[in-house]
């Protein structure tokens, strides 16, 4: 094509479009209007135009058509663990996660039939081990092990530490030599309904400590010649501003990194929240997760494991796990979801979100560390009492009706009878014990309204 698209066009400035709306407004105001904001305390304006920018962002380094389909499975049984794997892989899964409950799985069992060379492994474990992580580490393979131990996310879930402080951060610095690798899990701060800029904020904190740590043991210059960061992070159906918050994490990172100067690439696993996902009208958690899929491969996160529309009420089962795995082989082979790289590079509205969570996360990042750092304000009970904050409002605003999950605040049938499909209790457990800390609680907002319903069952 000689001519460019629109070159007889005149361009348009913002300061045009905004006289031209407020003329359409008919003399309401502009900001009372059309400009709203979030949770986030962010202001989103009806458009976005250059002229917003002083210079244009980067092209982003993360490829989008990289993403992996990854099949999480929980070890209960090794064999039976096993086989779904290899079926799974056989299904279109191209990476698989294993949850390891304990030191007992047998990993060469667990790995039978799977090819190492082409399959990535992710191993997550709900324990602390030098000897298992050493075990796994010693396993040649050229698609990759990624081995997630993160003794700050047991202690902030459980409220303890798997033995003590001393005794957790010796065993993971061995940990982390063996594996040239760290993990921090961010889900718990989602499902338990921080915002979006506490995620990111409590997320980068989290990271210090572990950097911190290593920094004085002389063993960070050492091991991360070769170290790779990795972010295991929820998404929730807020479609742009989670694209933006993938691509702020990354951002974030970079920035960390460089006061260490260490490796500034990191690695993403992306799941859907389980935060907005309900009991009744269980059908609609499928485009919840849909669009959260989206958002992950959008915002380039690297491996997306879905999660299957009935997995707060049953337990795994074969016809869930295929569906979600089903929503990503669509997404990535008829979608073209692996055609484009960098999708969302250029766009003015994503761009602006990013810049603003990477700004306001940084604010509250320095503030956690000019206070004495994350484990600090752990002990002290400021994150749990922070996240409090953000989920009563969040909550105030779904009992409210401003927040609405179809189906279950809106649009309810109230037909549905569930009573008689709980395999599993998809509500929080109250468990009375001693704890260190205030254990961070993850809780779905429509639980109480749930919890009604069921009651009220004929």
């Amino acid at each position: 094509m000689d001519k460019k698209l629109f070159s007889k066009f005149n361009p348009v400035s913002a300061k045009q479009w905004k006289q031209k709306i407020q003329f359409d407004l008919k003399g309401a105001d502009y900001n009372d209007t059309l400009v709203w904001k979030t949770n986030e305390d962010i202001s989103v304006k009806p458009f976005y135009h250059s002229d917003d920018f002083t210079e244009l962002s980067t092209i982003s380094n993360t490829k989008a058509t990289n993403w992996k389909i990854c099949q999480s499975i929980f070890v209960a049984h090794v064999e039976k663990s096993n086989l779904k794997a290899v079926n799974a892989i056989e299904r279109g899964a191209e990476s698989i996660q294993f949850i390891i409950p304990n030191e007992d799985v047998s990993i060469k069992n667990l790995l039978q039939n799977i090819d190492l060379d082409k399959i990535p492994i992710h191993f997550e474990l709900h324990f602390i081990s030098e000897n298992f992580a050493k075990q796994l580490a010693d396993i040649s393979t050229k698609a990759g092990f990624k081995i997630q131990t993160d003794i700050i996310n047991n202690l902030a879930k459980d409220g303890n530490w798997y033995q003590s402080l001393n005794e957790d951060f010796q065993k993971f610095e061995n940990i982390v030599n063996y594996t040239k690798s760290l993990t921090v899990e961010v889900s718990l701060y989602q499902n338990a309904g921080a915002n979006m800029v506490q995620q990111l904020a409590y997320a980068l904190a989290h990271a210090n400590e572990y950097l911190n740590y290593l920094n004085n043991s002389s063993l960070l210059k050492e091991v991360f010649k070769s170290f790779e960061m990795n972010f295991k992070i929820s998404v929730g159906t807020n479609y742009f501003f989670e694209i933006a918050k993938l691509r702020a994490l990354r951002m974030l990172w970079k920035t960390l990194a460089a006061e260490y100067q260490i490796n500034n690439n990191c690695h993403i696993t992306a799941t859907p929240t389980k935060r907005n996902k309900t009991l009744y009208d269980y059908n609609t958690n499928m485009l919840r997760t849909t669009t959260e899929c989206m958002s992950a491969i959008l915002g380039g996160a690297n491996i997306i494991c879905n999660l299957p529309y009935d997995a707060i009420y049953h337990k795994d089962n074969e016809f869930g796990e295929r569906i979600a795995r089903n929503q990503l082989l669509i997404l990535k082979h008829e979608s073209y979801f692996d055609k484009v790289d960098n999708p969302s590079d250029g766009s003015y509205y994503i761009e602006t979100l990013t810049n603003q969570l990477v700004e306001k996360a940084l604010d509250v990042f320095k503030n956690i560390e000019n206070k004495g750092g994350f484990l600090k304000q752990l002990k002290e009970g400021t994150i749990q009492r922070k996240i409090k904050e953000s989920t009563n409002k969040e909550q105030l605003q779904f009992d409210n009706g401003e927040e609405i999950l179809l189906g279950t605040n809106k649009h309810p049938n109230l037909n549905d009878r569930m009573k008689n499909e709980l395999e599993i209790y998809p509500f929080v457990k109250t468990n009375q014990r001693k704890t260190l800390i205030e254990p961070i609680i993850e809780k779905r907002l429509a639980e109480n309204l749930e919890q009604k319903r069921l009651k009220n069952e004929n």
